[in-house]
């Protein structure tokens, strides 16, 4: 094990300590919302275990040293979507979390000299924006006004269970409580919604519907400013900027916070496993038992489609009444449950769901700082440039269109779309001095190709050297910088960390797959088809990235469910 993943599971257990009782819950993955919904459940005094497959905890968010000396957030790698209500409420700030602050956010170079600087500063936007058009810097402000307005009305949404049909048989009572509830939800959707005001309704279905193309075309003139924008509209997924729905995944990406800031996003000092520790250790604090090496092969559901537990890879058997599964949903249904038990039509809703990815990240290890060409810049101290996303390869949205066109005829793309971060910029605990850390998270890359397989060593190398030749147009010697890599291609996403297809959200995040449609139709309320096991990953409402509000309303469902009983 890696010095970091020994830090990262100091303090937890494995499998033959696993005390032997039926405990109340019983979590299948310790990533960020597994370890969510566990820390709720204990502080409401269940006794509580996460069983995690790998060495280390966290899921997708997770730091591990790949190149010694050099510490990775291996696939998620910014901060800014996890609610602020988990941070208030677990107390994350005392359990470790430190966020930090990216200002700039965003730096576009360009190959004819120029760049883009964005960030928080308006300043600072108006005088770059103005560098390409002057009416997209008057524009600018309104855009991410109305994108902010557009989020406030999701925040609700976003940290509520949905007001999905009940499947159960309740008494009469329980059935007149359950209507006012769902009744009260949509009052105050409808009285949110007037509050937007018509105009405003009218642009936001337009963005939940519209290819990414079509909205930021209306916004803006600019090339690069639109590329730039649009990179949110697609990140993580199969689709173009010209795919409609496009727009909804572009809000998607800015309506988190950091530290109060409206769609600003953080790094994470330690890496992105510091997320998954914090919450870890709010779990454990409240008494829940969290065990690394615990493989899960299968869960236990007797004749009356009850869930009793879960079967370990080594056979051993782990009583629970209760399961939240934090694996994606085909592994849930598909690959955890026994033939024969889940209704075919919820089965074939699962199996037929889009898991395509055509993501690959690239964790890099380098001796010095990329030096932009279009900053002229021959110093090794960082710069504005440094501190933020830095996009590569997308300086327009065809450019974007044709990366993807590439990936959808089964090729990786002859000129991916690449966003670059260099959290060892402002994170010191991550890289030796003078050195650092580089993500590279790079589309588009088919997880099967028309010719070869990721699983040839030659074309993983071709596409590496592609990718690192394609930073050095922009940043000359870049190559010559790499001490080591890292290279995750969808199916090493997918053999690694459980993402089925590799897409990093648990499933597409298009609008036939979100909201009450998410995991399925009928089924968004973390409930499943077996009585007792609940759904409490990214693969449930409200969606993908490090959010924590899957398993932070799949526990409080749950805790609904345990109170009910009790009182039957």
């Amino acid at each position: 094990m890696s010095p970091a993943g020994r830090v990262a599971c100091r303090g937890f257990s494995s499998s033959a300590s696993l005390p032997k009782r039926k405990w109340d819950a019983v979590v299948v993955g310790g990533g960020h919302n597994g370890l969510t919904s566990a820390a709720y459940l204990a502080r409401a005094g269940l006794e509580v275990a996460v069983l995690e497959k790998r060495h280390v905890i966290g899921g997708a968010a997770v730091t591990e040293e790949i190149v010694p000396g050099f510490r990775f957030s291996r696939c998620s790698y910014l901060q800014s979507l996890l609610r602020p209500s988990l941070i208030r409420e677990l107390e994350l700030g005392r359990h470790g979390l430190k966020l930090l602050k990216r200002n700039p956010s965003s730096f576009t170079p360009c190959l004819d000299g120029r760049y883009l600087l964005l960030g928080p500063d308006s300043d600072l936007n108006h005088s770059e924006i103005s560098k390409f058009s002057a009416r997209d810097a008057l524009s600018y402000p309104r855009y991410e006004k109305q994108l902010e307005t557009f989020s406030v009305f999701m925040d609700s949404l976003l940290d509520t269970p949905t007001p999905e049909i009940n499947h159960s048989d309740l008494p009469f009572t329980s059935q007149m409580k359950d209507k006012l509830q769902k009744s009260a939800f949509w009052f105050r959707c409808l009285r949110e919604a007037v509050q937007l005001g018509q105009k405003d309704s009218l642009d936001f279905m337009e963005l939940l519907v519209s290819p990414a193309s079509k909205i930021l075309n209306n916004w803006f003139e600019s090339d690069v400013l639109k590329a730039t924008l649009a990179t949110d509209a697609v990140i993580g997924s199969t689709a173009s900027v010209h795919t409609p729905g496009s727009g909804y995944v572009l809000l998607h990406h800015v309506m988190g916070e950091s530290g109060g800031d409206r769609g600003v996003w953080s790094y994470v000092e330690g890496g992105m496993g510091s997320v998954s520790l914090a919450i870890a250790n709010a779990a454990r604090e409240a008494g829940a038992h969290i065990l690394t090496n615990t493989e899960v092969s299968q869960l236990m559901v007797d004749q009356s489609s009850v869930v009793t537990g879960v079967v370990l890879a080594d056979g051993t058997e782990v009583n629970s009444s209760i399961v939240l599964s934090n694996a994606t949903p085909y592994r849930t249904f598909v690959e955890f449950i026994p033939e024969n038990i889940l209704p075919d039509e919820f089965l074939s809703g699962i199996k037929n769901s889009d898991y395509s990815s055509a993501t690959t990240k690239i964790n890099l290890a380098v001796d010095k700082l990329p030096l932009f060409q279009c900053c002229k810049s021959a110093l090794s101290q960082s710069g504005p440039e440094h501190v933020g996303t830095i996009h590569i390869g997308s300086e327009s949205m065809e450019e974007i269109d044709m990366a993807c066109r590439d990936a959808l005829n089964g090729l990786p793309s002859a000129r991916p779309v690449i966003e670059m971060t260099i959290p060892s910029v402002l994170d010191k605990t991550i890289s030796p001095p003078g050195k650092h850390v580089i993500n590279l998270f790079i589309q588009y890359t088919p997880y099967e190709l028309a010719r070869g397989s990721w699983e040839e060593t030659s074309i993983r190398e071709s596409f590496a050297q592609r990718c690192f030749s394609l930073i050095d147009e922009y940043a000359p010697g870049f190559s010559s910088s790499v001490i080591g890599y890292e290279m995750l291609a969808p199916p090493d996403l997918e053999r690694e960390f459980g993402l089925t297809g590799g897409n990093i959200f648990h499933g597409a995040m298009h609008l036939d797959s979100i909201f009450l449609m998410r995991p399925v139709k009928g089924w968004s309320a973390y409930r499943t088809p077996v009585k007792g096991l609940y759904l409490c990953g990214s693969g449930a409402h409200p969606g993908g990235g490090v959010m924590g509000a899957p398993g932070r309303n799949a526990a409080h469902v749950v805790l609904q469910d345990v109170k009910k009983s009790a009182a039957t």
